[in-house]
């Protein structure tokens, strides 16, 4: 049956989670071990999706290809095993191990006597044969965690030796009797080999790379879907050459509404057809893509410019969501057809490399709109290695995976908000998320400066660029105001305990409170409170950000901002409110009062203020000490 038949008026829209499919064959993690950079890297989730972020080679397509190597889809060579260095030689790593976390349907955990959760490993040494395993209980008899070295006559003598009753004649069916046998004579767990047939249930990848102009390519990937779809149809049974004409033709619809798909969406093409060609001994061999900008001037795209390509490329994975939720919404029909547990659809991982490259923002929002329409399907995992800050803060930041490499040159990935901390680690990620901590910032900037409020944030990035000469973020330093002093200190507490470079500057009147006193800062941030926390006006015995500024810099500046009603602005009357009460609401109260430009709030008067500064040294002392600290944390 064709994509075409299949598709009908359906909405792209997922379709609600069917009870009896909602448990598929699911790869959710996995970890690599020896392979390229990645020296060892755990816990690699598979999410809708997970974005894998970083500097130019730091190990982004590494794990792409690692993970196109655990589900079979390409071969190891010599050149993907780690370089291991000592002081004597330069070897390759003994072994390159890809181990991935899968969750089975209720048909395979029946089919190969497994249970819902399992652990499955493809590894090879310097011979580069590969061996998938399972981590399961070892079978005593040694020889039985092997079975795939035997023939059949092997096989059924060490059956015969072992008591077994004849299981038949074929060679799935004694290696079946022999790991039954295994099951109930075995030891504690570890690597065997795993059932033959679960190679055919790994999950399918679809690569996309953005950085290649040419989408022949990904015809052929997204074709080859539909044919491994196509093939396993019942309907489809019998001779060898009947199927092959059956799937060429049901391969010309798919490809029919493909090419319809890329002229809707590129409206200066004339003509886009596609003749699949199609043999079982090699898969599906080609889909050369044309296009005609003219009726009848057929041209291959590689004749084309790279502009077009992208666009086409881009078409073509719409097109591929449309497919994927026709696929989901037929299994489903099935399912509640079928009585008793049926095989799910294997998963389907999207992974894109750079697909942002070299678009327009135009297009960049239809990747974004893409990828979240693909990770919506309930089969589907999109894994996407990207430099675009769109597409890192789009996402939750535990599925953000940030890969550098250390000093030896080995991939080293961290991942924010996953932490078992319970609800405080909750509440500090939802604390960064409302204040606007964007993924892309947490991750990328260099220093973060936590401020009580939107009077520090009106004013400071104006006096840093006078005090420093460069703005706070050519710097390397995040501002964020937090609503206030508490509100700042957790944000401070919450970027710490991820390794961040932080500096928490607050009001010295906060050592009123309790959490603010030496000895729980010292509880928070260890030794480095002094280095950490920056309480403004301590050093003059002053209570607030206001009072650091000179009784002069305020006459000056409210002579230019605020004139007074009844004449000059002296420093005398800025003086007379220090000590008093609350300078900032005295000074707000009093240029209300006597100015008809008084200010409207605290933000706006601080801001104002800092602006009518010219010169580095009217920035307060303990201010111009702190820009200089913090610039250096940020070299």
């Amino acid at each position: 049956m064709a994509i075409a038949d299949i598709k009908g008026d359906r909405k792209t829209s997922p379709s609600p989670p069917h009870d009896r499919s909602s448990q598929r064959v699911l790869l959710t993690g996995f970890s690599v071990k020896g392979f390229r950079s990645l020296l060892r890297l755990d816990s690699i989730p598979v999410s809708k999706p997970t974005i894998l972020a970083g500097p130019n080679d730091g190990g982004k397509s590494a794990i792409l290809a690692a993970l196109s190597y655990l589900v079979g889809r390409c071969p190891l060579e010599d050149d993907d095993r780690t370089y291991l260095s000592s002081a004597d030689c330069l070897s390759r790593c003994e072994s390159t191990e890809v181990e991935g976390v899968f969750t089975l349907d209720e048909w395979e955990q029946e089919r190969f006597g497994l249970g819902a959760t399992i652990r499955l490993r493809r590894s090879a040494g310097a011979d580069l044969v590969s061996r998938l395993e399972c981590w399961l209980p070892v079978p005593l008899d040694e020889r039985l965690r092997d079975l795939s070295s035997y023939k059949v006559p092997e096989l059924r003598a060490l059956a015969k030796e072992l008591g077994l009753p004849p299981s038949g004649t074929k060679k799935a069916e004694i290696e079946q009797a022999l790991r039954e046998y295994a099951a109930l004579h075995s030891g504690p767990e570890g690597w065997v080999q795993a059932p033959p047939d679960l190679e055919s249930r790994m999950p399918t990848v679809l690569p996309f790379d953005g950085r290649s102009s040419e989408p022949n390519e990904a015809v052929r990937s997204v074709l080859q879907s539909c044919f491994q779809t196509h093939l396993s149809d019942e309907t489809l049974q019998g001779q060898l050459n009947e199927i092959q004409t059956q799937v060429k033709e049901s391969l010309r619809a798919d490809a029919k509404s493909l090419c319809d798909h890329i002229l809707s969406r590129c409206p200066d093409l004339k003509e886009v057809f596609v003749e699949p060609e199609v043999s079982f001994s090699q898969g599906l061999k080609a889909a050369p893509l044309r296009i005609a900008r003219a009726f009848g001037e057929h041209v291959g795209l590689e004749r084309s410019g790279q502009g077009s390509a992208r666009r086409i490329s881009l078409a073509i994975w719409e097109w591929t969501s449309e497919f994927l939720q026709a696929e989901q919404d037929l299994a489903a029909e099935t399912t509640d057809a079928t009585e008793g547990p049926v095989p799910s659809r294997p998963q389907m991982i999207i992974v894109y490399d750079e697909p942002d490259t070299h678009l327009d923002y135009g297009y960049q929002r239809k990747i974004m709109q893409l990828i979240r329409e693909q990770s919506a399907l309930t089969h589907v995992g999109v894994m996407v290695a990207t430099h675009s800050m769109n597409l890192i803060d789009g996402v939750d930041i535990a599925d953000v995976v940030n890969l550098k490499l250390d000093d030896g040159g080995r991939t080293v990935m961290e991942r924010l908000g996953t932490d078992e901390h319970g609800a405080i680690d909750r509440h500090l990620q939802h604390l960064a998320a409302s204040l606007g901590l964007r993924n892309s910032v947490l991750l990328h900037e260099r220093v973060f400066l936590a401020v009580e409020g939107p009077s520090e944030q009106q004013a400071i990035p104006v006096l840093f660029r006078l005090s420093e000469g460069l703005a706070l973020q050519a710097a390397g330093i995040a501002l964020w105001a937090c609503n206030n002093n508490e509100g700042a200190l957790h944000l401070a507490s919450y970027l710490v305990e991820h390794q961040r470079s932080v500096m928490l500057m607050i009001d010295a009147d906060s050592r009123n409170l309790a959490i603010f006193k030496p000895d729980r800062l010292r509880g928070r941030f260890g030794q480095a409170h002094d280095n950490i926390v920056k309480l403004l006006g301590e050093p003059q015995k002053l209570n607030e950000f206001e009072e650091l500024f000179d009784d002069e810099v305020w006459a000056e500046a409210a002579n230019t901002i605020w004139p007074r009603t009844s004449g000059q602005w002296y420093a005398e009357d800025f003086k007379a409110l220090r000590g008093n009460g609350k300078f900032s609401r005295d000074v707000q109260d009093l240029l209300q009062r006597e100015s008809e430009a008084g200010p409207g709030g605290k933000p706006e008067m601080m801001y104002r203020l800092a602006s009518s500064l010219t010169r580095p040294e009217q920035v307060p002392t303990q201010l111009r000490e702190v820009f200089a600290e913090l610039t250096r944390q940020a070299e």
